[in-house]
């Protein structure tokens, strides 16, 4: 167990110290933050404060910054450099580096969506979560199920650059459908619909229903816990040292 902890502070300390991991986790989503609310705390469509809207939305867009774009690009660096072959004549399995990996990109994005909420609240009046519960419970299955697909690419991809490239084609286009940069209230029906199939739209429903007090939906829960099994357990067996 301390082993495994060594290895989850030293991967820690390395995606801090790496100045591109540590941007997009850290003041990324600050930046889109202030980009979002620099028209106003004007209330959406329903009436929900844009701020109350636009954090928990933000918490999901960190996850999945930090899981499908650092996570997976630091699996494959780490293959291509021949870091992975060393580790193999170590008594590390791969379900102990996946584990320690994600962790350390887990914690990076912890401290991400502490930020957000430290400034929404700060200097946009940012409201307390109704059910904090629920919005942890919603961060963390979040972070297993997108977790578990950064792992799966990480697995997969020949190299770095691969993983990277991947990884932000996925990213990107699922931040913009999943409701995690555009609220879900302004949205069309049909690009509703296209965004309720992607991975991220139950992390950004889950958390934004806890924020708001709703109860936890069974059916969004158990898709990513679907999600992480399914993605997890492919990315054990596609493993390369």
């Amino acid at each position: 167990m301390k082993g495994f902890a060594n290895v989850v502070a030293v991967e820690l300390k390395l995606g801090l110290r790496d100045p591109m991991s540590a941007f997009f986790a850290l003041a990324f989503p600050l930046i889109m933050l202030w980009v979002k609310l620099r028209g106003g705390n004007k209330p959406l469509p329903g009436g929900v404060p844009a701020v109350d809207a636009t954090v928990p939305m933000l918490a999901a867009f960190v996850i999945g910054l930090a899981a499908l774009v650092v996570l997976p690009a630091t699996l494959a660096q780490y293959r291509e450099r021949r870091v992975l072959k060393r580790l193999r004549a170590t008594p590390a399995a791969p379900a102990m580096l996946f584990g320690a990996q994600w962790i350390a990109h887990m914690l990076l994005a912890v401290a991400g969506t502490a930020l957000i909420v430290l400034v929404g609240a700060a200097g946009y009046g940012l409201a307390a979560p109704a059910s904090l519960a629920g919005v942890l419970l919603a961060w963390l299955l979040g972070a297993l199920s997108l977790g578990a697909i950064g792992l799966l690419l990480g697995a997969l991809a020949p190299s770095g650059r691969a993983a990277t490239v991947i990884g932000l084609g996925l990213f990107f286009p699922m931040v913009f459908l999943s409701g995690a940069v555009i609220p879900r209230e302004t949205m069309s029906g049909s690009m509703r619909a296209i965004g309720d199939l992607t991975p991220m739209a139950p992390v950004v429903r889950a958390i934004r229903d806890g924020w708001a007090g709703a109860p936890p939906s069974a059916a969004t829960l158990g898709i990513m816990v679907a999600i992480a099994v399914a993605a997890g357990g492919g990315a054990l067996k596609a493993y390369r040292w």
